[in-house]
């Protein structure tokens, strides 16, 4: 028979586990220096900044490492288009640099599947990536899908996304190249995942070069 004490116990207890994953959360300072790239498991490590199917722009600031929304024109910014096709983030300890045609920012990632929360750590699986220049530099969105937990988990390389899944990589190459307006994006096209692991591992080189200048 179950004890009011008990209860009493057990709330008490899950109140200290809601408290310690509130500050864990809380000690992240930066979500592009404080989290590694590679997870403890050894899948990649994705940040959500967008949640999938939300219209509000919000990013990682490199100011101060905090997932921040943008700001246009005085206003929060909203994508003009249908909402995200996937959940918007980015890969903490990586860099396109300007030095190699780069925006200076994290690399990008869309994880396809259902909606996460924003500010989610989630290990993911490169699937393929969509080649992109945005105003003249290169800005990449690599494709991915989490290892676990998904409709999509059981997908392990751009093929098998293409052939199960028939239709989602041109829903990705219309979105991003309309959802800025036209002629403001040029897309060149998507490669497979071994591709998509080249420019993951660049990324995280060049990152290690700046990183080691400041």
């Amino acid at each position: 028979m179950v004890t009011l004490k008990y209860v009493i116990f057990v709330m008490k207890l899950l109140f200290l586990l809601f408290l310690f994953a509130c500050n864990s959360f809380n000690e992240i300072e930066s979500y592009i220096h404080d989290i590694e790239p590679i997870s403890i498991s050894g899948n990649i490590n994705a940040v959500i900044e967008i949640p999938s199917g939300t219209h509000d722009k919000f990013e990682v600031s490199k100011e101060t490492g905090q997932i921040v929304q943008d700001i246009e024109d005085g206003l929060p910014r909203k994508i003009k288009y249908i909402g995200y096709p996937g959940n918007y983030g980015m890969i903490p300890k990586t860099l396109l640099s300007p030095e190699t045609g780069g925006d200076g920012d994290p690399l990008d990632v869309i994880v396809l599947g259902e909606q996460l929360q924003k500010g989610s750590v989630v290990e993911i699986k490169l699937i393929g990536i969509l080649k992109m220049l945005d105003e003249g530099e290169v800005d990449d969105k690599l494709i991915a899908v989490m290892v676990n937990n998904s409709i999509f988990s059981d997908v392990n390389s751009f093929n098998e996304l293409k052939k199960s899944y028939q239709g989602i990589t041109e829903i990705l190459e219309i979105w991003f190249t309309n959802y800025k307006g036209s002629k403001k994006i040029i897309v060149n096209g998507l490669e497979d995942e071994k591709k998509a692991l080249e420019i993951f591992k660049s990324a995280c080189d060049q990152y290690k070069l700046y990183d080691g200048k400041n």
